[in-house]
């Protein structure tokens, strides 16, 4: 029985990154005789354990045989006779199918080592396009190591592109597309998930309502790089600088949905999108079981957006009729997010990715002087029910009318 660490902590090591989790491969041992050593199963599709000390994962070295469609469809071996040389070799980039020995050796067949110095990300076999799933894994790489300086190699890409063709992508379940979606938009280049997926034709499979964006125009004077698709990135871009938080990185990527079905005679122009957009964004959601913050933050990022955009324009009415309809006043923290998202939009446009964003300020300044208004100072004076909601929103009005805006 032989112990090796194997996967992304090897690769992280080489890299100098910190590796949150380490996964072990055990060579020439069975089920019976880890179970014998205090380890506990958790694998069904394959034996999979937990070590009994560190909780961390450990697998029989295994080989896969494709029999079946999507990424499920596989005949799995883990006899001890299956080497470390065969499991590597059935995972999906060569920098991911590198092993240490305790000793501190490196086993490296398929050339992991000399792919990370060409900051390279290559498929190890064929066997690559036997699972759908990679197209996902690979692009999400690509959005991990991007400001590292790592491309995918075009025969990889090739690979991807024959996957996506092959209708392999409509195999893939939900949860699974969401999944890496989530993990893509917690990496530190979220939007290069979506544009590699583009690259390779999948986005259209997968996301055709982003994929829509592309190739739709917007006014130049406010918008100089033009292109929806190319600005729904850029502003993914910006949030990624922003703030970590996934559902604001989501709900960046699904602002402008409702541009895609502006009607073509008003083009440039996108009247109503905030409201067309909405019908898109429980679309996707919806198909991919989405989170349900993701859904909602996004909702009110789309429907709203553009009002906080004017917020300096706007009646004191409603600046009102926002905060209450973002529940602002209950859910201060998503506001926030609310306001996150749209600084991110105004700092997704070519030549504005460090402009300044008064109007979140602004905003946070309204709900804290409209929140100062306390219902049981106007119920000791008398008010109840109907009058007293009424008689709080003359008061918040009063508020946000003597707020000061700031100078621009």
């Amino acid at each position: 029985m032989q112990v090796f660490l194997v996967g992304g902590a090897v690769r992280d090591k080489l890299l100098n990154l910190n590796s949150k989790d380490k996964d072990w491969v055990i060579v020439g041992s069975s089920p019976d005789e880890i179970l014998s050593k205090g380890y506990i199963q958790v694998g069904q599709d394959f034996p999979v354990f937990l070590h009994p000390n560190t909780q961390e994962e450990y697998a029989l070295a295994r080989t896969e045989r494709k029999q079946g469609e999507g990424y499920t469809g596989f005949i799995c071996d883990s006899s001890d006779s299956v080497t470390l040389e065969e499991d590597l070799i059935r995972r999906d980039l060569t920098i991911n199918a590198m092993a240490q020995a305790k000793n501190g050796t490196l086993i490296d067949p398929y050339g992991g080592q000399k792919d990370l110095d060409k900051k390279l990300l290559r498929h190890v076999s064929a066997a690559f396009t036997e699972d759908p799933l990679r197209v996902l894994r690979v692009a999400r790489f690509a959005a991990r190591f991007k400001h590292l300086g790592f491309s995918i190699a075009a025969e990889t890409l090739e690979l991807m592109k024959q996957i996506t063709n092959a209708g392999e992508l409509d195999h893939l379940v939900a949860e699974r597309v969401c999944q890496e979606t989530t993990r893509a938009l917690g990496e530190a280049s979220p939007q290069t998930f979506f544009e590699v997926l583009r690259k390779v034709g999948a986005l259209n499979v997968l996301f055709p309502e982003i994929d829509a964006l592309f190739g739709i125009p917007q006014p130049e004077k406010h918008h100089p790089e033009i292109d929806c698709g190319i600005h729904t990135m850029m502003v993914l871009e910006q949030a990624s600088k922003l703030s970590e938080n996934t559902a604001i990185r989501f709900a960046c990527l699904t602002h402008d949905l409702g541009k895609a079905l502006s009607d073509p005679a008003n083009l440039p122009h996108h009247y109503g999108h905030e409201k067309v957009g909405l019908k898109q964004i429980k679309a996707l959601c919806k198909r991919f079981r989405f989170p349900n913050n993701f859904k909602e933050l996004a909702l009110l990022v789309c429907e709203y957006h553009t009002h906080i955009h004017k917020a300096l324009e706007l009646k004191p009415q409603t600046c009102l009729k926002v905060l209450k309809q973002c529940d602002a006043f209950r859910r201060h923290e998503r506001f926030e997010a609310i306001l996150t998202c749209a600084k991110a939009d105004s700092r997704g446009r070519t030549g504005f990715e460090t402009i300044n964003y008064p109007q979140a300020d602004y905003f946070l300044e309204l709900l804290k002087n409209a929140q100062a208004i306390q219902a049981k100072h106007l119920v000791k004076q008398g008010y109840k029910g109907q009058e007293l909601g009424e008689k709080i929103d003359l008061e918040r009005l009063e508020a946000i009318r003597n707020t000061p805006k700031p100078e621009i």
